[in-house]
């Protein structure tokens, strides 16, 4: 009998140790073997077959399954697998809901602004800091300062920016059928770079109503907008009058409405509208009439970010009588600028620098330091192109020292960029992404950037350099929750209300008194309050970035 206790003991000390280094086997790789560069092909086992970790993680922007090619390789880089949490109806909502269940992923996307900073402030997000020094050399080499910008009123970093760094790329701009700009006279501006006056841009329209009342038997329209997007259209004109987010004056942030420019900008508006320059029915145009407007053959130009009329460009294209200038019927951006206003400081290409969102790792994640890893690896270079050029010597190899994509890629993205993303995991996951170049000159952004069509093409070269950066001037309204929030949705409805009156006024004497009127119920408003909170928190981040 004792024997056979004897061996049952043995048996049983036996397995419980075999459990116990097991358990540490697991565990080892991520919280110590990963290198410097984040790669762990020991967490994922030889073949990659089981991931060491599994993270859950909310994006707002994509609910995609973890499975595709390029998630495949980041488990075998990391042995970091994710589970992806699908942002079932508004993620802002959603987001909400789960901060006040206190149900909360290990790894979450969040949009800048108001709902991140309720997650900073309710101690639902992990400080970055220790981690990153510890644990994120990439992280600090990529960002750089970018680090000291996106800290908190506390000090502390709680997020990685996401599609970070200041790129000199074009948003806004004047858009004009190129084929009937030179039928005009203006070929020798057709694509030189050189900005147009504001006389210039105005002949044209004129002689456009000139030459061809009519196209297709229908009345033609020198110039029609986008009322579904007022953002582009004041985006656009405030631009060329250089006018800023907000206006500096002796030392205290007012509304931009308050910049002497914005009057003279609404005046010029009115009076292309009062000469019959712009749609009549510009604002009240919802995206797809003004689409089938532009596609029409029936317009000249109009104010937009230059990607927001793919769908008309193409059907112009194709519609075009001589296949030889298919590419000359599209509508291209052109910088016009304002009397008075020095063309390099227009104001088309407003970028923030910190982006769009930020990764954030939740105090419910129980690994901290395995999820600043996966990050780590992700901000890095190599982590980088995996994430938008997809898997080396699969979608792109390394010649003369530089990334070259495999021409089925770019390919595979022209005929269905949606389908194509979804099965390669090429751009489907844009986590910590770098705007601009890699090491060897290429964009990390290969789908946006390596490939321009011919309108994106004249578009870098009309309005990158009207690119600045608005961070500093990013979100200084009051704090969610508090009174001044109602204020500040006052002065902006009152703002929208009186813009398009302004612009379609009977004449210029009335517009300047709309918008006189606007100015005395935007005070009754409370913008005077709101500006002391605009300039309070922009001391505050100037101080806080120094």
């Amino acid at each position: 009998m004792k024997k056979k206790e004897y061996y049952r003991l043995t048996v049983m000390i036996l397995v419980l140790f075999s459990l116990l280094v097991g358990c540490g086997s697991n565990s080892t790789p991520l919280t110590e073997a990963t290198d410097a560069q984040g790669t762990n092909e020991e967490a994922a086992g030889a073949g990659g077959e089981q991931p060491a970790v599994t993270f859950t993680f909310f994006d707002r922007n994509v609910g995609d399954a973890f499975d595709n090619p390029v998630a495949q390789e980041i488990t075998k880089k990391t042995g970091v697998s994710l589970e992806i949490q699908q942002p079932t109806g508004n993620p802002a909502e959603k987001l909400n809901l789960m901060l006040a269940s206190n149900d909360l992923p290990d790894l979450m996307s969040i949009a800048r602004g108001d709902v991140l900073d309720k997650y900073i402030v309710a101690g639902a997000l992990v400080p970055l800091d220790d981690l990153i020094e510890k644990y994120g050399p990439n992280i600090k080499k990529m960002y750089g300062d970018m680090l000291n910008k996106t800290r908190h009123t506390d000090g502390k970093n709680y997020y990685l920016a996401n599609w970070y760094g200041l790129e000199q790329y074009p948003v806004f701009g004047f858009l004009m059928r190129m084929d009937v700009m030179k039928e005009l006279g203006a070929g020798a501006k057709a694509d030189n770079g050189e900005p147009f006056t504001t006389e210039e841009f105005v002949d044209l329209l004129r002689k456009f109503k000139e030459k061809y009342p009519n196209v297709n038997g229908k009345p033609s329209t020198a110039m029609t907008l986008n009322g579904e997007n007022m953002g582009a259209i004041t985006g656009t004109f405030k631009g060329m009058f250089g006018i800023m987010p907000f206006y500096e004056t002796d030392g205290q942030l007012k509304s931009d409405v308050k910049d002497p420019k914005y009057l003279d900008m609404i005046k010029f508006m009115n009076a292309l509208y009062r000469e019959g320059l712009i749609d009549t029915e510009w604002a009240t145009n919802k995206t797809q009439q003004y689409e089938q407007k532009l596609s029409s053959g029936a317009v000249f130009a109009t104010a937009d970010a230059f990607w927001n009329l793919g769908k008309p460009n193409t059907i112009l294209k194709e519609a075009a009588a001589d296949p030889s200038k298919a590419e000359e019927s599209q509508f291209y951006p052109y910088k016009v600028v304002a009397p008075g206003v020095d063309p390099a400081k227009t104001t088309y290409g407003p970028k923030n620098s910190l982006g769009w969102d930020g990764i954030a790792i939740s105090k419910s994640n129980k690994d901290p330091v395995s999820a600043i890893k996966f990050l780590d690896y992700l901000a890095s270079e190599e982590g980088q192109y995996l994430l938008m050029w997809g898997v080396e010597g699969t979608h792109w190899d390394m010649k003369d020292g530089k990334h070259v994509p495999r021409p089925e890629v770019l390919e595979g993205f022209k005929k269905d960029w949606a389908g194509y993303s979804t099965d390669t995991g090429i751009r489907k996951w844009t986590w910590a992404i770098k705007n601009g170049p890699g090491e060897d000159g290429t964009p990390y952004d290969l789908i946006g950037r390596y490939e321009t069509d011919a309108v994106a093409k004249l578009a870098i070269k009309n309005l990158a350099d009207t690119s600045f950066d608005t961070a500093l001037y990013d979100n200084l309204g009051p704090s969610g929750g508090t009174p001044e929030v109602i204020k500040q949705q006052k002065v902006n409805e009152t703002v929208s209300k009186y813009f398009p009156r302004m612009v379609m006024a009977p004449s210029e004497a009335e517009a300047a008194s709309l918008y006189d009127k606007m100015m005395k119920e935007l005070e009754t408003a409370g913008l005077s309050a709101i500006e002391k909170i605009y300039t309070d928190n922009y001391n505050k981040r100037k101080e806080l970035w120094k």
